[in-house]
């Protein structure tokens, strides 16, 4: 008994872009859906992410516009050994300060401070237009990166997105599609054995 070897198909390429006689007017629209969703998700993704990385950078640029730094005194010596933490902080602790505007007027708050920090070491703080002290704006290569990451974050989000709404589109298009054969092989099928030249 002799065994017929298996038949391997070899798959066609891109057959849906080639002329052939089973190629469908849907597998020319579902291609192009496909290459239409490849080319928005790599240039939509690419241009939200830069769009997030400028608006970043201008968040940054505005903040430092708002707040300028000035030379304080601790008006009292920094504890020194600092309160237990969550472990994300930098080991520092927090004294009162005195500074004077340029203004004339006299300001007092509190500012982070390394500890055993003694009663009239002075340091640079950032203050906002009200006078409070406020976190140091990011600037230099601590803004560019964090730009960086705000974009590098954002585009696969956006590319995402659009992945999706071409994955949906191209679902409704295969429903469609499988429906139409459904409705074919109801007219068709009760007279497949006469069409085909079988007994029916």
């Amino acid at each position: 008994m002799t065994r017929t070897p298996p038949t391997r198909v070899r798959p066609i390429r891109l057959w849906r872009w080639r002329r052939n006689p089973l190629r469908r007017h849907s597998d020319v629209v579902e291609a192009w859906i496909v290459l239409a969703t490849w080319i928005c998700v790599l240039t939509g993704g690419a241009l939200a992410g830069a769009a997030a990385a400028r608006m970043t950078d201008s968040a940054f640029a505005a903040r430092q516009a708002q707040v300028h730094p000035v030379s304080a005194a601790l008006t009292d010596d920094a504890v020194r050994t600092p309160p237990a933490g969550s472990g994300y902080d930098d080991g520092r602790v927090w004294a009162p300060v005195r500074w004077t505007a340029a203004d004339g007027t006299v300001h007092t708050d509190r500012a982070q401070v390394f500890p055993g920090v003694p009663a009239g070491t002075r340091i640079t703080v950032w203050t906002d237009r009200a006078g409070h002290v406020v976190s140091a704006p990011a600037t230099g290569a601590a803004a560019t990166l964090q730009a960086a990451a705000a974009g590098v974050l954002v585009a696969p989000l956006a590319g995402g997105a659009v992945w999706a709404a071409g994955w949906a589109v191209r679902t409704r298009l295969i429903r469609r599609r499988v429906a139409e054969w459904d409705e074919e092989w109801k007219r068709v099928g009760p007279r497949w054995g006469n069409l085909s030249g079988g007994k029916g």
